[in-house]
């Protein structure tokens, strides 16, 4: 009994994503991406990711398969948002362009919240300014919050107090998704990670793909 405990390492995670909590298992053996991991998240474990169907810039539906095909580091967020998404996008952008340097390819995904506003012109053009490989993805109201529930995010209209509905905010989590072709969801990043690190930890993944 103590060597099967010696042997097995079992993590027993807590996230709180989207305001709720999940629980996730899993063993360092035969864990291709142990030396990378820094979460405690379980890589394909199917708790995190999914298929999705959205559109992208130039107005066609897209899924996952068509997008994912390189690796991906994956933010929701909205075109309006008045400071979080500028600086989280960005930094991920800054750490493409890191990886890049070390002839690591990979690629970013926006995903809308808010396709109200985020046509698919805006998303584009927003995107556009941010890196030429990132792409911006929106949908209808369905499509986008399957897509977040893949991903077990959170987001949420706020309407403004005087009741305009053409300034309203969006209250939503900030985590960075990383996904591998082949493998899907590997890793997540807080916001509080900066380009240097984030590049280095996203390496480890690809060099160990």
């Amino acid at each position: 009994m103590m060597r099967t405990l010696a042997s097995v390492a079992v993590f027993v995670v807590i996230l709180a994503l989207g305001g709720m909590w999940y629980v996730s298992q899993t063993t360092s053996d035969g864990d291709q991406f142990a030396q990378c991991r820094q979460s405690q998240v379980a890589g394909g474990a199917g708790a995190i990711g999914g298929p999705f169907t959205l559109v992208d810039g130039e107005g066609n539906i897209v899924t996952d398969q068509d997008v994912l095909t390189e690796p991906t580091l994956i933010y929701f967020g909205y075109t309006y948002c008045p400071d979080i998404c500028p600086l989280d996008a960005t930094r991920n952008a800054e750490a493409m362009d890191l990886l890049e340097e070390e002839g690591k390819i990979v690629n970013g995904a926006f995903i809308s919240i808010d396709p109200t506003r985020d046509t698919p012109d805006v998303i584009k053009e927003y995107t556009g300014y941010l890196h030429p490989r990132m792409i911006g993805l929106t949908g209808s109201a369905e499509q986008v919050k399957a897509a977040s529930q893949a991903y077990r995010t959170y987001y949420k209209k706020q309407m403004p107090e005087d009741g305009d509905e053409e300034f309203y905010l969006v209250d939503h989590s900030t985590f960075t998704y990383l996904t591998l072709p082949g493998h899907g969801f590997v890793e997540y990043f807080r916001r509080d990670i900066s380009p240097e690190d984030m590049a280095q930890r996203v390496g480890c993944f690809v060099d160990n793909m």
